[in-house]
């Protein structure tokens, strides 16, 4: 059966109104994923995950609602998501986030460092208290010049009961953050503990603010660098994983 050309004319015109509409829900969707969890995947050179650790991590109580938070129950099934999406090749995490909830966040940053998918962390603004373990868990780990990273041992608000139980978890805890940074970034365990340790530095507290030259120069951080940095070294990554599957 012979279409005359008005017919492919519609036909076409069908196409191309379908392709517009996909188009048009997978805008909705990315944009929706924004909003509602502060993350997106996006489609470059390869299918990469954006995830943001902002604001303040919070654990097991929730926080004021003004308060701008990363909450851990989103960003824990989110990680599974991607390591065992085929499809997504590769994860970048932006950190611009004042600390929060220990646990809470070694949680992620132990997530993070346990996935097999090529992952780059970026530094903007601050990244500050339980913020320099998530910072340093990814395969490479970026910093803009103009960012801060705090550090300063555990602290903990509310009712402290003063026996030495109290001090021995404070003490345990404050080994598991130094043991995560040690492994997973250049510093060496005695200058972080240095660090943590200053007087002098803070007003109201003990411990070190470091800029992004100086987070490079300690060890901490892999490179100054902004978001094409990180990107172009998250894609070069992800060609190099490609490779070595291609060879095997």
């Amino acid at each position: 059966m012979e279409h005359t050309k008005a017919e492919w004319k519609n036909q076409d015109d069908e196409a191309e109104g379908n392709s517009d509409e996909t188009n048009t829900e997978e805008q909705e969707q990315q944009q929706n994923s924004i909003v509602d969890m502060g993350s997106v995947t996006t489609k470059g050179k390869h299918l990469i995950h954006c995830l943001t650790i902002i604001g303040q991590v919070e654990g097991h109580y929730i926080l004021p609602a003004q308060n701008k938070t990363t909450k851990y129950e989103h960003v824990i099934p989110q990680l599974v998501a991607i390591e065992e999406d085929p499809d997504i090749k590769g994860l970048i995490i932006m950190i611009n986030t004042v600390g929060g909830d220990v646990e809470a966040g070694l949680a992620i940053a132990e997530l993070i460092a346990g996935m097999t998918k090529p992952t780059v962390s970026l530094v903007l603004g601050g990244g500050h208290s339980i913020g320099v373990p998530l910072a340093v868990s990814a395969q490479k780990s970026f910093i803009v010049p103009s960012a801060t990273m705090t550090i300063h041992p555990v602290r903990m608000s509310g009712l402290v009961l003063g026996v030495p139980q109290t001090f021995s978890y404070f003490e345990k805890m404050q080994d598991r953050i130094v043991q995560f940074v040690t492994d997973n970034s250049r510093i060496r365990e005695n200058r972080f503990t240095e660090l943590m340790m200053t007087t002098g530095e803070l007003a109201m507290d003990v411990g070190t603010v470091l800029n992004g030259t100086d987070a490079v120069k300690e060890g901490l951080i892999d490179s100054l660098g902004g978001l094409s940095d990180a990107l172009h070294c998250l894609y070069d990554m992800i060609d190099q994983k490609e490779s070595e599957k291609s060879e095997k």
